[in-house]
């Protein structure tokens, strides 16, 4: 499993995986976890991940081996303690906060609209406004702006895996506040929306990587 501190097992292999490097696990800001796996060990994974084989309709199988149709019995069936509370209901947050829809449509419409226009026809951005919008109405508690950012980003690195370099944090979204103090010229470090993942490091001094990955934002 990827962590036994986390309340649900995301992924481990059916019959052994033959490389740490067939799995890339990647954390992107403060927020998002990524994992990139080689075509090598297709169908040889299953968890809350999916199983990998290419095909959608089955990866609701839980941990018992079995298809379900169900996301709560699937997401039950993979819980690491079993102590824990299954959960009943699939409740829709914006129903749930109905407060919050109207803030969440119009923040989230920044996917459908002309800051990732150049985007929309190499990922379609509809499913990431929709997980957008109920993202942002699930966060009622502190951090709702945490939760858009963060499904704002997925829809930014999607974008970025295509192909398509979005630069899309401003002052007033999302924003990573010490690039806006950190002038081009004085340091040397600079916060990049696209930045290539392979470079010079003290590890790595010849900046060669045997597994290239997709560019990826953050600071080199």
């Amino acid at each position: 499993s990827v962590s036994e501190n986390f309340v649900f097992k995301s992924m481990r292999a059916k019959t052994g995986i033959g490389s740490v490097s067939d799995i890339c696990s990647r954390y992107l800001m403060s927020h998002f976890f990524q994992y990139q796996l080689r075509y090598s060990i297709s169908g040889q994974v299953c968890g809350l991940c999916g199983d990998f084989d290419g095909d959608a309709r089955n990866d609701f199988t839980t941990q018992g081996n079995l298809e379900v149709g169900s996301a709560i019995e699937f997401g039950n069936s993979w819980k690491v303690d079993s102590n824990c509370p299954n959960v009943e209901e699939n409740v829709d947050p914006c129903v749930a906060a109905p407060n919050r829809h109207p803030w969440a449509k119009l923040m989230c419409s920044i996917i459908t609209g002309e800051t990732f226009k150049a985007c929309h026809h190499k990922v379609p951005p509809n499913v990431y406004y929709e997980n957008c919008v109920r993202d942002s109405c699930a966060c009622d508690s502190g951090g709702d702006c945490e939760c858009y950012c963060s499904a704002v980003a997925a829809y930014a690195q999607a974008c970025n895996e295509a192909g398509v370099c979005v630069a899309w944090r401003t002052p007033e979204i999302c924003p990573v506040f010490c690039e806006y103090y950190n002038n081009h010229g004085e340091c040397k470090w600079h916060y990049s929306p696209c930045h290539t993942p392979c470079y010079k490091t003290c590890l790595n001094p010849q900046g060669i990587c045997a597994n290239p990955l997709p560019n990826l934002e953050g600071k080199p």
